[in-house]
């Protein structure tokens, strides 16, 4: 049935496929046998394996099951959950905190509950799918501004003005280029046109901002009105995601967010071991000062040997390619020499900007870096 469309992507050299993690503890792996160094996973601190963590979820695994067993409406509601939700309140500067299944489910669920038919949404043209997707959910008038460009937003806020509410929707640290949203302008602009700000910070938290609480803490504004999106699957080591944000934004969100009423709760497990990760940020900040030493190492590394790397002052380091099978062909010579790095190509970032997403952990050492560099350079 799909043999053709197939072919046409496998031309294109867009053809996607699995692969299997044989084992994994930190950045290193195995695929097939061989062993590698992941510069892929977004476990930027390295929880995931922190014996904390793994213990956490162990303890709530003995004391209440795996399983969740039902929607938190019903009773997939447990103390790990609750307790999870009001730490991640605090960590955040919100007034309460709501958990989903995970950041896809979390836009799609947050933005059709929020916004309606009659209100505009003004999106960031390189927002994450999981905002497009919600985006088209909700009804509202969508109109895409350009990439962290405050002139184009206030342009659009400029022009259409006449529905029943606004919305500005963007990432705080964007996945794909590793830069930074300018939340003040942003904000400001907000006030000034009397919009409500949603910010996804999946990839800013835990990574940015003097204790890791993400973009509005890396430039020292109050949370205010702000609905801040997270997940646990990155810098906390987990699964899922959250919402933080005013008690009544909680309060509607809890009955109005399809995704969040209809589906089984995260297993308690993972809220524990979010739990535990979420102290262990407090409590070592020296793992985010070696996440961002190693980050800038890699950084300044590239630019010295001469490639093209785009975004600043986050984890994400992307190397522009240009052509999808020129990536492709990177990403294997990158594989052989034993980093794993894959291809990151359309329709995930427009055409002719393939790339190479470096991302760096806290548990990268300078040899490994230093390795990688070497192998790009030789590729």
């Amino acid at each position: 049935m799909f043999n053709s469309r197939l072919s046409t992507i496998t031309e294109a050299g867009l053809l996607r496929a699995l692969k299997v993690l044989e084992s994994a503890k930190g950045v290193k792996a195995r695929i097939g046998g061989k062993p590698l160094t992941l510069f892929c996973t977004n476990d930027y601190l390295g929880l995931s394996h922190h014996p904390r963590v793994t213990e956490a979820a162990k303890v709530a695994m003995d004391d209440i099951g795996f399983g969740a067993g039902s929607a938190p409406l019903i009773s997939g509601h447990t103390i790990y959950h609750r307790r999870l939700e009001e730490e991640l309140a605090v960590f955040k500067g919100a007034e309460a905190a709501l958990l989903f299944g995970s950041g896809y489910l979390a836009n799609t669920g947050i933005i059709p509950a929020i916004a309606s038919e009659g209100d505009v949404i003004f999106s960031d043209s390189l927002n994450h799918a999981s905002i497009i997707d919600g985006c088209r959910l909700s009804r509202a008038e969508t109109k895409i501004y350009k990439h962290c460009d405050v002139s184009s937003l206030e342009a659009l806020l400029k022009q259409f003005g006449g529905y029943n509410r606004r919305f500005i929707v963007t990432e705080g640290v964007f996945s794909m280029d590793g830069d930074i949203a300018p939340l003040p302008e942003i904000l400001t602009l907000a006030n000034e046109y009397g919009a409500t700000v949603m910010l996804d910070d999946a990839h800013a938290t835990g990574t940015i901002g003097a204790s890791g609480r993400g973009t509005l803490e890396h430039f020292g504004l109050p949370p205010g009105n702000t609905i801040q999106m997270g997940t646990l699957g990155k810098s906390l080591g987990s699964y899922g995601a959250f919402v933080a944000a005013s008690r009544d934004t909680i309060d509607w969100l809890v009955n109005s967010a399809r995704s969040f009423m209809f589906s089984t709760a995260l297993p308690p497990s993972v809220c524990a071991s979010a739990s535990a990760s979420l102290n262990i940020i407090q409590e070592e900040p020296e793992r985010l000062g070696r996440l961002r030493n190693n980050a800038e190492s890699l950084r300044q590394s590239l630019v010295q040997a001469g490639f093209k790397v785009i975004g600043g002052g986050t984890p994400i380091v992307p190397v522009l390619v240009g052509k999808a099978e020129d990536a492709v062909r990177l990403a294997s010579s990158l594989l052989e020499a034993g980093f794993y790095a894959p291809a990151i190509r359309p329709p995930t970032v427009p055409d002719g900007e393939s790339r190479i997403r470096f991302t760096v952990s806290a548990l990268h050492t300078e040899d490994d870096i230093e390795g990688l560099v070497k192998a790009v350079t030789h590729a």
